[in-house]
């Protein structure tokens, strides 16, 4: 049970565990952390355990050297997840996050036999098309404007605060080094449903790159649009909340 295991600085837990009967793996999007979703866990049912990953470098985990390889962060965060798959569960993430908990989806099926139950897509292109922009070898200054020209990722509040900025950029130079050096390999489509979910005024995700995520199930696939730039995922999540709980309780019916 994973009561009885010592939690690990990638996973954040709610406080009760009890009622879950399916487990939501949520990957955060470039430069942010597990905060993005706090709210998830009040706003789900309580069959639906909310645990947030937490990639090193930010939040409580700001001490620590975040990764610029995607491929060794999945073999670093895999085997954490394992004791956690003793029930059916499903992955969501953002941007970045949406990649990174693909690889891990597909990690653990490789060294593990198990699948995820559901797969939540989320502000990023479907891995097999080729992302064309590499900013993150650009001069900071460089870096910073690209960042909020693309992806609107840095506000004008934030950057009234040069030391803020200063302590964010590692982190995000990193993530984004992660987004823009992944490879992405040929290997067979999941067996579970796939949702697909965008920004309607994202610039750098279009619908046809988020449909894309379909030939990656030999499941149902739906493709939803959010009000929203890039970060709809925080200025939408009333709507996020509501269409990932329908899916899920579906789901929990299904397969629980």
């Amino acid at each position: 049970m994973v009561s009885k295991i010592e939690t690990d600085p990638f996973i954040l837990l709610p406080s009760s565990q009890n009622k879950a009967r399916l487990r939501l793996f949520c990957f955060p999007y470039a430069g942010s952390g597990a905060g993005v979703y706090h709210r998830w866990p009040d706003n789900l049912s309580p069959e639906i355990e909310v645990c947030r990953i937490q990639y090193p470098g930010r939040e409580n985990r700001l001490r620590e050297k975040p990764f610029t390889s995607l491929s060794e962060l999945v073999k670093a965060m895999t085997p954490v997840l394992r004791p956690y798959l003793d029930k059916p569960f499903a992955f969501y993430g953002h941007s970045m996050g949406s990649i990174a908990a693909f690889e891990v989806a597909r990690e653990i099926r490789a060294e593990y036999g198990l699948n995820p139950s559901y797969f939540f897509a989320s502000g990023f292109r479907a891995p097999q098309v080729r992302l064309t922009t590499q900013i993150h070898q650009l001069p900071d200054n460089e870096f910073v404007d690209q960042l909020r020209n693309i992806y609107g990722g840095i506000s004008d509040e934030i950057l009234q605060y040069p030391e803020i900025v200063e302590l964010m950029l590692p982190t995000i130079r990193a993530d984004m080094t992660m987004v823009e050096t992944y490879l992405y390999k040929e290997d067979q489509p999941f067996d579970c449903p796939f949702s697909a979910f965008g920004g309607l005024g994202d610039i750098w995700v279009s619908k046809e790159q988020l449909a894309g995520w379909k030939d990656q199930t030999n499941s149902s696939f739906d493709l939803k649009m959010f009000d929203g730039d890039h970060f709809f995922v925080k200025s939408a999540q009333e709507a996020i909340l509501k269409e990932v709980s329908a899916e899920l309780e579906q789901t929990i019916s299904r397969v629980a």
